[in-house]
């Protein structure tokens, strides 16, 4: 086929295919009397590939990688860049939808009745700036692709400078038995790290989905559990929609959130819980008072300075501000775990 007839058949311009052929996306043979570019039926769905992965927002360089993977075979390759570029999506909807409540607060406080109340308008475009550079200011400062080969070993092994993970058989095994899921309700693991507690409740006939920020923990995670469905994705910006969810549960993963976007976590797994949904979070947290034993365990390296453990009591004030109810218990030195039930 000659470009014109490919533009036609694509709905692109010849200068979009020409634009492509230049970038290295595509290769057709040119004959040989006149130089004209002749689309094989490969190039053709080469472009078409091209046109699909480009509409989601992907960038060129990114489209080229993807081809490269496609024309090794290697699917999960292709799948991380795909992920990878849903991740990016949610998160820029995310945004969007915070800016849009913004925007319906300012026109609220200018009812057209009286006059704009200027004071309450800067503070909601502040707090919005605020908000919005806690989400994207997130990044992984301690490498769990690298981490994710020795995770399981780590947590469920005897490691006295880990204390945070003393008793992790028994805080999964109490959050599996305080949120209390039905067979065939769905539930979300957020930063499911290999899957570890996400695996129980699909045991129990519970249908989970898990996200992480980790490319190397899922693909232990889809190892071990092939049911559960995965996505990448971080607690500022969860790659599912709303009201999705019956409840969702994270465990030794919160502490990797600074102050404000914990509560931004908080506001997330909210968002995707369907109205009686429930939240369970297994963690080391700073206990009313910091007493001895959580000093003595703080110190150790594998408690790291990186790690920002939330106050309970921070915690617990919040879900009553919002409309929970709580259930909450220490397990050992360092880790608590909370139950919230929406009451309201």
């Amino acid at each position: 086929m000659r470009i014109k007839e490919v533009a036609d058949k694509l709905g692109i311009t010849p200068r979009a295919i020409r634009f492509y052929e230049q970038r290295g996306l595509v290769a057709p043979d040119k004959e040989a009397h006149n130089r004209y570019r002749d689309y094989a039926d490969e190039d053709v769905w080469r472009l078409q590939t091209v046109i699909a992965l480009r509409e989601i927002g992907m960038p060129v360089e990114d489209v080229r990688r993807a081809l490269d993977e496609i024309d090794r075979g290697d699917g999960e390759h292709l799948r991380y860049y795909l992920e990878l570029q849903q991740a990016v999506m949610y998160a820029q909807w995310v945004e969007l939808k915070r800016m849009i409540d913004t925007t319906e607060r300012m026109i609220a406080s200018a009812d057209g009745a009286r006059a704009p109340d200027r004071e309450m308008i800067y503070a909601l475009a502040d707090g919005s700036r605020r908000l919005r550079e806690a989400r994207r200011n997130w990044y992984d400062r301690w490498n769990y692709d690298r981490q994710a080969p020795i995770h399981d070993s780590l947590v469920y092994g005897e490691h006295p400078d880990y204390p945070i993970y003393d008793r992790y058989e028994e805080a999964l095994g109490l959050a599996f038995d305080w949120v209390q899921a039905a067979p065939g309700e769905r539930g979300l693991d957020v930063g499911c790290g290999t899957g570890n507690l996400a695996g129980m409740f699909l045991s129990a006939g519970v249908r989970m989905s898990g996200i992480d920020q980790s490319r190397e923990m899922l693909r232990r995670c889809r190892d071990k559990s092939p049911r559960l469905e995965t996505k990448l994705g971080n607690f500022l910006a969860i790659p599912h929609a709303d009201g999705t969810f019956d409840f969702a549960a994270t465990s030794f993963a919160f502490h990797h959130l600074a102050g404000e976007q914990q509560l931004l976590a908080l506001e997330e797994m909210r968002r995707v819980l369907k109205p009686r949904g429930r939240i369970c979070i297994v963690d080391a947290m700073v206990p009313e008072e910091a007493d001895g034993e959580w000093e003595a365990a703080r110190r150790l390296r594998g408690t790291g300075s990186e790690r920002h453990y939330a106050r309970v009591s921070d915690m617990l004030r919040w879900f009553d501000e919002n409309g929970y109810v709580t259930k909450h218990r220490r397990i050992g030195a360092m880790v608590h775990i909370v139950l919230a039930v929406p009451i309201r």
